[in-house]
């Protein structure tokens, strides 16, 4: 089966080994998840999803809301023949995931999720600081909102102050190639539905991790969500913060592994 434009499989797609979805968080895209292609690609196919927006999907249009982009992922894994995968994301993709958790369990066979938001959820640190840089893109241009998205967001913090250990500048790099099209998009996005407790209810494995300096709020969330969700473990990853797959990838990738071996 040919790949759909916006995603990008690595391995063979008719080879029995389980898959392996990836999803990146707003502004990012699957290069994210440099350092995981390279450490599991030998034991699962690896699906790597961009939303609209971003990178592979960079023409897609909006609305730009947690509901399209779980509708966005749904069509990549129809599309690739995907039943059940184990399914990794980072923020924002965490959100998309966890909608079609939600609704489609049997859709997932684990799920593992940093710095995870619910769907539809209010993170307040979030929110202002996405309505800081539209404001700034409207005003003054896609340019300068990605870099003082960068420059200013909290979640960044820990890798711009360790830069080498952090690869800062390359994680920068892939910022810059954002579009910037969720940011200047005025549609409504469709409502999302008050999913808790469908998660009260799921039997999904899932780890939950973040970094050890992230931001509070997102720590916040997360001891939230492994409390929802009864099959659920949370995990910290030190000397990192808001992104610990890129920061300390070697730390991370272990704590994952460990984790799918004892997924059935």
């Amino acid at each position: 089966m040919a790949e759909i434009e916006y995603a990008r499989v690595v391995g063979s797609i008719t080879s029995d080994q389980p898959w392996l979805v990836l999803v990146h968080g707003m502004s990012q895209n699957h290069l994210v998840f440099d350092r995981q292609t390279e450490a599991f690609s030998s034991a699962f196919r690896i699906l790597l999803i961009d939303l609209p927006g971003h990178g592979l999907a960079i023409d897609h249009a909006g609305p730009f809301g947690h509901r399209e982009y779980a509708d966005h992922i749904t069509q990549a894994l129809n599309q690739h023949g995907i039943d059940c995968a184990h399914y990794w994301a980072t923020h924002t993709g965490t959100a998309a995931g966890l909608l079609i958790a939600a609704e489609c369990p049997d859709r997932f066979r684990s799920l593992i999720l940093e710095g995870p938001v619910l769907p539809g959820r209010n993170v307040p640190s979030v929110t202002a600081e996405v309505a800081r840089v539209r404001k700034i893109a409207a005003e003054e241009g896609i340019d300068a909102a990605i870099s003082s998205w960068w420059s200013n967001a909290p979640w960044f913090k820990h890798m711009r102050a360790n830069p080498e250990a952090c690869r800062a500048e390359q994680h920068k790099a892939v910022i810059e190639s954002f579009s910037g099209r969720p940011w200047l998009d005025d549609q409504t996005a469709r409502a999302v539905p008050d999913v808790t407790e469908n998660l009260a209810n799921t039997e999904i494995r899932t780890l939950i991790y973040n970094g050890e300096f992230d931001h509070p709020e997102f720590l916040a969330e997360a001891s939230h969500l492994s409390n929802l969700l009864p099959a659920a473990r949370c995990e910290i990853v030190a000397n990192a913060g808001g992104f610990p797959s890129w920061e300390q990838p070697h730390a991370t990738n272990r704590m994952v592994s460990e984790f799918l071996g004892t997924v059935a």
